[in-house]
Formats: structure tokens, sequence, C-alpha cells
């Protein structure tokens, strides 16, 4: 039987649980080799347990698929970076990559701390970035890729308590439209920009 990702490689963040967790479970056994990366924090942010990255690239490896853990913090760029180096590495290339890591700090926002509200900002925004960065130069020199990003019920029209996540997640519908704007000049092209919609 015919899979549709065969012979790709697909990094996915966040992807030790939830539904980058499922994620990385379906492109598995749709072929591709995954990188599973999760710093493994908290949905809140604190603290670290690599053994949910590392299941899930169990997991898939038991299953007859290809992955690798990878437990950088996609708000670190040195982190961010490793991400896509481990794909070249491990697998030699490069697909696609699916931006889902993401935290929870909610709080009204004239009580929010600054910490709070930087640290929603570097992992759900600025990570989008770092990590996707990465990645470009390879999808520009084999002129194909593909970015998945996610945005929210909140990032689309705001939530209660929840200003830091919102304001991180609205942009990403943005930064879809700017990265697929940025392939317009590069002649014949396969690189496509995505966007996915979660409940949060």
């Amino acid at each position: 039987m015919d899979r549709c990702l065969d012979g790709s490689v697909v990094a996915i963040t966040g992807a030790g649980r939830g539904i980058g967790r499922q994620l990385a479970l379906y492109c598995a056994a749709q072929g591709a080799a995954i990188i599973v990366n999760d710093p493994g924090v908290a949905q809140a942010g604190n603290g670290g347990d690599t053994a949910f990255a590392q299941n899930t690239a169990n997991d898939i490896i038991a299953a007859g698929g290809k992955a690798a853990a990878n437990f950088g913090n996609v708000a670190d760029p040195a982190e961010a970076q490793s991400i896509i180096e481990d794909a070249v590495r491990k697998f030699g290339r490069i697909d696609a990559v699916v931006n889902n890591a993401g935290i929870l700090r909610d709080s009204i926002w004239h009580k929010m701390s600054h910490a709070d509200w930087t640290s929603v900002i570097a992992v759900n925004l600025t990570g989008v970035f770092n990590v996707s960065q990465a990645a470009t130069p390879y999808f520009r020199e084999q002129k194909a890729g593909s970015f998945d990003h996610f945005t929210s019920t909140s990032g689309l029209i705001g939530n209660i308590g929840q200003a830091n996540y919102s304001a991180a997640k609205l942009p990403s519908s943005r930064f879809r439209s700017l990265s697929r704007s940025t392939w317009r000049g590069l002649a014949s092209a396969r690189i496509a920009s995505r966007l996915l919609r979660g409940a949060a």
C-alpha cells in the first residue's frame, strides 16, 4: 500500500504529547522519518522530562518506523537549529517542519507577570521563527519543503486570561503569508506554508 510520506523527513516540535504526538505517530505510519522534538516541560513551561519525546520516538520505532528524539527548546535559536541539524544528520534531509510547540501561562492581563508574558511569546511565537529560519536554507537549496504552523481560536478571536497566548498565536497566520510570499521569487520552488488551528 502506498504511503503519502514515504521517504520524507518531518520535524515536529512539541511532539512528546497531545496533538504533536498524534501527528508524529500518523506521519510515521505514512512513511516519514520523524524528529520528535519536546523538552518535556509542563504546560506552564516549567520543569523538563526527556521521557516524553523519547517514548514517542520509541513507539514509532517499535511500530517499524524511523524516529529520533530531540530535547531542544524552540525559544533558543541554537537549540532550534539542532532540531533541523538532527534531521539532516540522522536521516539525510528535512522535508517538513510542524511548529506545534506551545506553553500556557494564563492570567488576567493587568496581573500578568513580565516573565509569564515573555516566556509564552518566546515559545509560541519566537519558536516558530527560530525553527522555520533554521529549515529555510535547506528548503531553498532543494527547492521544496513544507512549513506547518499552529494558531488557535484564542489567537483568532482572543480569550480571557490569555493575552500572552493570544498575542503569540495570532501572528502565526501572518507568518504563513509572509513565508509564502518569500518563495514567489524562487523559480520552480515547491515550498508550502500552511496554517493549522487548535482548540486552545
